[in-house]
């Protein structure tokens, strides 16, 4: 199979596929191989080698892979960095830094862990920064002793674990239901000074909405921990939210928060990640009277609902029973569905992507209701 391989990566470099078609590799000998490996090489000039070929240097392969991230086209990462060592281009940290942060984005654990060994192997040790987001991969793949391993070798290596390393694994194991690990991340927080940040408190309420089985404690436990919640910490520097290897990546992203890929629309209010994270923790379980609760206490803290919360209050199969123009008489149902609905927009830059959410949980047959529900 080496030798397979070696054609195709070949044929992919020269952008030649219609020279080297993918069934007709299979029945070829080695010598056969390599006559074709040959023949490829020698047929194509050296000019139309560098027409087609897309990145030369390591500034330009890190401009493929940063418009790759942004694409979210995570699946081509890996093509491009065997492409760019087979043109024997040296990748350097930043080149790993974007790869590591493409596989977090699409969940590709195993992209991240293979290239956080490649990293190791040029001579490039991990930050805290590349190992955050690997924790965050192992949540986002509901792998937690994976992302407990991670933490175990960081601390091997010397590398110190700081606040969003924490919070990221919390997230992690709340990803499992894992309610007990999670309070004693807490814990050691604590114990190290560490306050407690309203992600803190959304990890909390993921493991809560994740542990099976679901009992009735299950959304009480929710309720009580959006009450405690209000207390948060405002400080976010012991998170280390400054920090630069952060950039092109939010909070809310490190911690697989619901609204993680909306976070930048301006229809989604970030202090209201809590009640973001309850409400779709409810809806998901189906509790009608604990989003009316978790609703009622918005209000009563004197704020608006945002179109996440909307979203998540007309998942539920009896929206219909609930009495939203009571909760939030200020806000037009009717007209604002209709705009939804036809495309247009009350807020500037409503975005594809919770259009799509949308489409894809059962909200969408309980937007014909809410006519009936002022």
């Amino acid at each position: 199979m080496a030798w397979q391989i070696l054609v195709r990566q070949a044929g992919k470099s020269l952008g030649s596929a219609s020279v080297l078609p993918q069934q007709n590799l299979f029945p070829l000998t080695c010598e056969g191989a390599l006559l074709v490996f040959t023949s490829t090489f020698s047929a194509v000039a050296p000019e139309e080698y560098v027409k087609r070929n897309y990145a030369n240097n390591i500034s330009e392969y890190n401009t493929v892979l940063g418009s790759l991230n942004a694409q979210r086209r995570n699946f081509l990462l890996r093509d491009v960095y065997d492409d760019m060592l087979l043109d024997g281009v040296q990748p350097i940290r930043d080149t790993f830094h974007t790869l590591i942060v493409g596989a977090m984005k699409g969940a590709r654990l195993q992209d991240a862990l293979y290239f956080m060994d490649e990293m190791k192997s040029t001579g490039l040790m991990p930050d805290t920064t590349i190992y955050n987001f690997i924790i965050s991969t192992c949540g986002k793949n509901k792998n937690s002793d994976c992302a407990i391993q991670v933490l175990e070798e960081m601390k091997r290596c010397g590398v110190k674990p700081r606040g969003q390393t924490y919070i990221a694994l919390l997230c992690a194991c709340a990803s499992c239901g894992r309610v007990d690990r999670a309070y004693a991340i807490v814990r050691d927080m604590t114990a190290a000074g560490l306050g407690l940040n309203k992600y803190c408190y959304a990890g909390l309420i993921t493991a809560f909405k994740n542990r099976e089985p679901v009992t009735e404690e299950t959304t009480s436990k929710i309720i009580e921990l959006v009450k405690q919640s209000k207390g948060w910490s405002s400080v976010e520097a012991s998170s280390g939210s400054g920090d630069s290897g952060m950039i092109g990546v939010t909070e809310e992203e490190l911690y697989n928060i619901p609204t993680a890929e909306i976070v930048h629309r301006r229809y989604i209010n970030r202090q209201l990640t809590v009640y973001h994270t309850a409400l779709h923790a409810c809806a998901d379980l189906g509790s009608k009277e604990a989003v009316e609760k978790i609703s009622e206490m918005l209000k009563q803290d004197g704020y608006a609902p945002d179109l996440f919360c909307m979203t998540q209050v007309i998942r539920l199969p009896s929206v219909k029973k609930l009495k939203l123009g009571q909760l939030y008489p200020s806000f037009n149902y009717a007209s604002r569905t209709k705009q939804f609905l036809s495309g247009a927009t009350y807020v500037a830059g409503i975005s594809k992507e919770l259009k799509r959410y949308l489409m894809t949980t059962s909200a969408l047959g309980n937007l014909l209701h809410w006519n009936s529900l002022l």
